[in-house]
């Protein structure tokens, strides 16, 4: 089992993940819109792209460095975020908002069971117990931004796709946990994020080949590229460094617990930005996950 570190500090770099999942909640309609000018895997290709050349520009500027021998360590983890990219990408495609918030959930979960099985994590019963709270608040807050009978109304595929995106994520968080323990958050993010570039690159040009290039590739508008901007810069190299620094001090099962605040700062932002109404259900499920996020975020390694 990893040591985690302990003290004030450490609790603070915990609620870096919270951060990630607050960058997260527009991710789902900015892409769901920018897929009309730029298609999916292609979209993921340049978003991937720029927050890689973001996150180097930082690492070199730091002076970081790898050994040679944990390169096949990053292309490992450069897969399962190319395969968490795609299979989001499509699956966001293919369905509505609310399969896609109510999708989220299932990221945490494989990710406390891959911990487990993986990593030797300790399931304890208050974990147990503060992952049920995040679920059922979770659902209380989908349930209140969206209609329940619109859950039938998407794509099949699209929802095995969003079903292999949360099993990917949480392979990314596991399988990153000695990486970044062993240089750091930022090195881990910065070169997985490489190593997956390539791999998407060749997707999208596949992409391109079949359904042909669209002008927006081409010659972007400033709406698409504002978008591109957002999904590379903050929904990915931000984001994905923020992810991973909780690794640096908590276990994979206590940092999963943060993702479920993604449709709540969504829901929350669709309130705000574009006075989208926001159900009777929305302030209690919130209150409910939140107890979930402390009970989790408390529990003893």
């Amino acid at each position: 089992m990893f040591r985690t570190r302990s003290g004030a500090r450490g609790y603070a770099f915990a609620l870096a993940p919270l951060s990630a999942a607050a960058l997260w909640g527009g991710m789902y309609v900015v892409s769901k819109w920018t897929f009309a000018a730029i298609p999916p895997i292609t979209l993921g290709f340049l978003r991937v792209a720029l927050g890689a050349l973001v996150l180097l520009a930082v690492t070199k500027s730091r002076g970081v460095h790898v050994q040679r021998g944990d390169y096949g360590r990053f292309v490992v983890l450069g897969g399962w975020v190319a395969l968490t990219i795609v299979t989001q990408f499509v699956g966001t495609e293919l369905t509505n908002a609310s399969q896609g918030s109510l999708l989220t959930v299932l990221t945490p979960v494989f990710t406390v069971v891959l911990g487990v099985a993986v990593l030797d994590e300790r399931l304890t019963a208050k974990k147990i117990g503060g992952m049920a709270l995040a679920v059922a608040g979770t659902l209380l807050v989908v349930a209140g931004q969206y209609r329940l009978a619109g859950l039938a109304a998407g794509n099949l595929a699209g929802l095995a796709a969003l079903v292999a995106a949360s099993v990917a994520w949480a392979g990314y968080t596991v399988w990153g946990v000695p990486v970044v323990r062993r240089y750091s958050a930022l090195t881990a993010a910065t070169y997985a994020t490489i190593a997956a570039t390539p791999m998407l690159a060749v997707l999208s040009l596949a992409e391109l080949a079949t359904a042909g290039v669209p002008a927006a590739v081409s010659v972007p508008s400033l709406p698409t590229l504002a978008a591109v901007v957002y999904l590379g810069v903050a929904a990915t190299a931000a984001a994905w460094y923020l992810w991973y620094k909780g690794l640096e001090y908590v276990g994979a099962g206590t940092v999963a617990v943060f993702f479920f605040a993604q449709p709540v700062v969504g829901a929350a932002l669709g309130a705000a930005l574009l006075g989208e109404p926001v159900g009777p259900t929305f302030l209690v499920g919130g209150l409910v996950m939140a107890a979930g996020v402390v009970a989790v975020s408390t529990a003893r390694a």
